[in-house]
Formats: structure tokens, sequence, C-alpha cells
């Protein structure tokens, strides 16, 4: 995907804008993990457990090798927070057939309902907000999103016409 405007672009946006952009994320973030992270503690699991639930379950069968690249955390890492949900029943994982190095994960039912409870919460705060901005902003929303994420990642988000 073309980037739809030069970097330098940003230079135009005043300091003050910025600051605000960057609070408005802290503010949004925090309220946007809030509800998820009130019932991933019943669990006794932080948001690295809900990362791992939310891509597993986006793209079930993906590799061990590929989610670290998704999340882009250390083996030991998510040795730990993977090792609990596979022993909790929440993920599963098996050998490739060809190539018995590698190993896919899925979502178990029990991880499908959990998955499917946090994405609902975070799916309703999303369409309240964009009800409050207008429906016709979400395109330039999901724009900006996109744009904040590292070039060289931005083809790993299934994204909606951009353009």
């Amino acid at each position: 995907m073309n980037d739809p405007k030069p970097q330098n672009a940003a230079l135009a946006i005043g300091e003050d804008e910025l600051r605000q952009a960057i609070e408005l994320l802290f503010f949004a973030y925090r309220d946007f993990t809030a509800e998820p992270d009130e019932i991933l503690a019943q669990y006794g699991f932080g948001r690295a457990h809900h990362r791992v639930i939310y891509f597993v379950g986006r793209n079930p069968g993906v590799t061990v090798s590929d989610l670290l690249g998704i999340l882009r955390i250390t083996k030991q890492s998510l040795s730990r927070v993977l090792g609990q949900l596979l022993r909790e029943d929440f993920v599963t994982q098996k050998s490739d057939m060809i190539d018995r190095r590698k190993r896919h994960l899925n979502l178990t039912e029990k991880g499908r309902d959990l998955e499917a409870t946090l994405t609902n919460l975070q799916s309703r705060r999303i369409a309240q907000a964009y009800a409050y901005a207008g429906a016709d902003t979400a395109k330039e929303f999901r724009k900006v999103l996109h744009g904040i994420i590292n070039e060289n990642d931005r083809d790993r988000v299934a994204t909606l016409d951009l353009e």
C-alpha cells in the first residue's frame, strides 16, 4: 500500500495538535482496554494473554513463529503466556504435518468464547465512537491508525479500502 502523504506532511500539524493526539491515544487506549482487563484478571491473565488470544483467533492455525512476528515479543515472553493458555485449555498447539518444527495454534471452544467476549466489548466501544464522530469518519480514522503502524508491518493488518 502506498503512503497517502509524504512523511514531512506531519510537519504542517502544530505541536499542540500532535500532543493532543498523543494524549487522546493514551486515554482512548486506557478505556479501550479497561473492560477486557477486568475480565482477563478473573482468569489471572493480562494484556499479553489478550493479544495472543485475539491474534490466534484472528489467524487460525498461525505458527508460533508468525505469532512472534505479529506481537514483536521474545520467545521467552510468548512461552510463558502461551504455556498458561495451553495448560488452561484456551489454545491448542499441533505440530505441522510436513515440518515438525512448526507449531500451529488454534483457539479451543473456551478460547473462542473468551475472545468473542473481549472483542464484543471492544467492538461496542469502537461502534459508539464511530456513532459519536459520525459514520463518515470511520474510513479516515482507520487511515490514521494504519499510518501510525510501522510501514513494514502495515501489510499484516487486514484493512478495508483506505483509498
